[in-house]
C-alpha cells in the first residue's frame, strides 16, 4: 500500500512538473506581461526626443520644395494622425511598470511623456480624447469621449505639477536614461521648464480665473527649478552607430529638392545673423564667384509663393542655396532639442513683457541669443569662429537685434519671438509654427486667401471607429461639420 501511494505521489509531481514546464514554453517571450521601466525609458526618449522632419520646417518659413508641391508649404493640408496614441501606449506600460514596482522617478517621467504628447495632440487637432484615452487594454474602452482643450491644458498642468512633486526629493539613479544621464534634478527642471512653456502658450488665456495662467507661471518661475545654461538642456545627443545617428543623417532628398525660404534666409541677412552660415549652404554661383563662405550676399532662397517649377528652374540656374549638407553628412551633428534653454529664456522674455514676472525682458531675451550662438559653438563643427561669445555680442548690438530699438511692446514682442524662431530651424518640431499663431510673429507670408492653417481635420479612423463622440467634439467647437483647418480652436481665441 505504501509502495502504491508513492507511486500516485511521484506521478502527481512529474505532471505537476510537466504542466509548469509547458506553461513555460507556451510563454511568448516577445510579449512579456512585465518588464522594468527602464528598458520602456530608452525607446520612448528616443522617439520623443528625435528630429521631427521637416513639414513643420516648410510651414514656417525656411525651406521650400522644388521637385513637387508641398502641401505644407503652401498651407493647404487636410488631416492629421493620431499616431502619438501609440507612443502614449508605450509610456502608459512605463506608468503601469513603475506604479508596480513603486518607483516614483518613472513614476515623474511617464507623467511628463504624457504631458508633452497630450499637449502636441491638443495643438493639432483641438479637443482630443484624454480622460478616457488609452484604456482599451484595462477597460475595454474603445470609443473614448473628448475632452476639451480646456481640460486637456488643465490636465497637462496637473499631470507636469505631480511629476514635480515626484521628483522633488528624490535623487535614484534613473537606468535607461539616454537624456540626463539618469540625474532625476535634471528631469525636475525638464518638466518645471516645460510648465513654463505650456503656461506660455495659454497667453490669450491671462485673464481665465479657473486656470490662473499668469499666477502659475509666477509661481513655478520663483519657487522651483528650471533651466539655468545649456547643460540643463532637454536635448538628445547623436552617437555615430546604428539607430543612434542623427536622424537626417545619409538623406537623399537634401540632395535633390530642397532648397532655402528666401524670407528666412533675408531675415537672417538683414540682421547679419552668422548662423545663416551653420543653416545653409552657398549658392551655387557664388561659390564659383568666390564668395567666401561668411559673405552675407552668398546666401539666396526660394520665394515659398511662387509655383515650385519657378523655383526649381531657379536653383538650377545657381541662385539657390540648400540646407548646409553638414546635417546629412555629419551622423553627429547638434543634439535635437526637445526643450533648450535658450528656447525657456525667451518664455521668460516674453512673460516679462507681458508683465507675468517682475524680471528684465532684454536680460532674458539676450541670454536666450547668447545661449543659441553657444549652442552652436559647441555643436557645429568647423563654424565655431561664426558664434562665439564675442560674435553674440556683436550681434545684440545690430539694430534689428538690439531690444532698445524696439519702441513698444509689440515691437519688443517681435524680436522676442523672431530670435525664438531662429532657434529652432531643426529643432523643437512645430513650436514655431504654434508660436506665430499666438503671436502673429514673426510673419508668414502667404497667398492671398491661404492664411497659415490653424489646426488640422480629425483622422479618418475617428471618423469610422469612434464616429459619435468626434462629430460631438467638432459640434461642440466649430458648429457641426465644420472640421476645417482654419477653424479657430478654444487656446487661439
Amino acid at each position: 500500500m505504501k509502495i502504491l501511494i508513492k507511486f500516485f505521489v511521484l506521478v502527481l509531481l512529474v505532471s505537476l512538473s510537466a504542466c509548469s514546464d509547458l506553461t513555460s514554453i507556451n510563454e511568448n517571450p516577445n510579449n512579456v506581461s512585465e518588464t522594468h521601466p527602464q528598458l520602456l525609458l530608452t525607446q520612448i526618449a528616443h522617439s520623443a526626443f528625435s528630429v521631427q522632419g521637416r513639414s513643420a520646417m516648410y510651414a514656417s518659413r525656411m525651406i521650400v520644395q522644388t521637385d513637387g508641391e508641398n502641401a505644407e508649404q503652401y498651407y493647404r493640408w487636410n488631416r492629421g494622425g493620431f499616431g502619438d496614441y501609440n507612443s502614449l501606449r508605450n509610456v502608459t506600460k512605463m506608468l503601469e511598470e513603475a506604479n508596480r514596482i513603486d518607483n516614483d522617478v518613472y513614476k515623474a517621467i511617464a507623467k511628463f511623456f504624457r504631458a508633452y504628447y497630450f499637449y502636441k495632440l491638443t495643438l493639432t487637432f483641438g479637443d482630443i480624447p484624454y480622460s478616457e484615452a488609452l484604456l482599451g487594454e484595462s477597460s475595454e474602452l474603445y470609443n473614448p469621449k473628448y475632452d476639451t482643450q480646456k481640460d486637456v491644458f488643465k490636465g497637462i498642468l496637473n499631470e507636469l505639477a505631480e511629476a514635480n512633486t515626484l521628483l522633488e526629493s528624490n535623487n535614484d539613479l534613473i537606468a535607461g536614461d539616454i537624456i540626463y544621464g539618469g540625474n532625476p534634478a535634471k528631469w525636475r527642471k525638464l518638466v518645471n521648464s516645460f510648465r513654463l512653456k505650456v503656461l506660455i502658450s495659454l497667453s490669450k488665456k491671462e485673464n481665465d480665473t479657473d486656470l490662473n495662467v499668469k499666477s502659475s507661471f509666477a509661481s513655478i518661475y520663483n519657487n522651483q527649478p528650471i533651466f539655468e545654461s545649456n547643460a540643463d538642456n532637454g536635448q538628445l545627443v547623436f552617437i555615430d552607430q546604428d539607430g543612434s545617428r542623427y536622424n537626417e543623417f545619409n538623406s537623399s532628398s537634401y540632395g535633390s529638392g530642397l532648397y532655402m525660404d528666401s524670407t528666412f534666409v533675408k531675415r537672417l541677412q538683414d540682421r547679419k545673423d552668422p548662423r545663416l552660415f551653420i543653416f545653409c549652404s552657398q549658392t551655387r554661383n557664388a561659390k564659383e564667384a568666390g564668395l567666401s563662405e561668411d559673405d552675407f550676399d552668398a546666401y539666396e532662397g526660394g520665394d515659398p509663393l511662387a509655383p515650385y517649377a519657378e523655383v526649381n528652374d531657379k536653383a538650377a540656374q545657381g541662385d539657390a542655396s540648400k540646407v548646409n549638407l553638414r546635417y546629412t553628412t555629419d551622423p553627429t551633428t547638434e543634439p535635437h532639442n526637445l526643450l533648450s534653454y535658450a528656447e525657456l529664456e525667451f518664455i521668460l522674455a516674453e512673460a516679462a513683457l507681458r508683465g507675468w514676472i517682475t524680471a528684465d525682458a532684454k536680460m532674458f531675451y539676450e541670454n536666450g541669443v547668447k545661449a543659441s550662438f553657444a549652442f552652436y559653438n559647441t555643436y557645429a563643427k568647423g563654424y565655431e569662429s561664426y558664434v562665439t561669445q564675442a560674435a553674440a555680442d556683436a550681434y545684440l548690438m545690430e539694430s534689428l537685434v538690439d531690444l532698445d530699438n524696439a519702441l513698444t511692446s509689440d515691437a519688443k514682442l517681435e524680436r522676442v519671438m523672431t530670435q525664438k524662431y531662429f532657434t529652432a530651424f531643426l529643432q523643437s518640431g512645430w513650436r514655431m509654427y504654434f508660436d506665430q499663431l499666438r503671436t502673429g510673429y514673426p510673419f508668414f507670408e502667404h497667398n492671398t486667401g491661404e492664411m497659415p492653417p490653424t489646426r488640422w481635420i480629425y483622422p479618418e479612423s475617428e471618423y469610422l471607429q469612434n464616429s459619435e463622440n468626434v462629430s460631438s467634439a467638432i459640434t461642440s467647437q466649430f458648429g457641426s461639420g465644420n472640421d476645417k483647418i482654419r477653424e479657430i480652436p478654444w487656446w487661439l481665441q
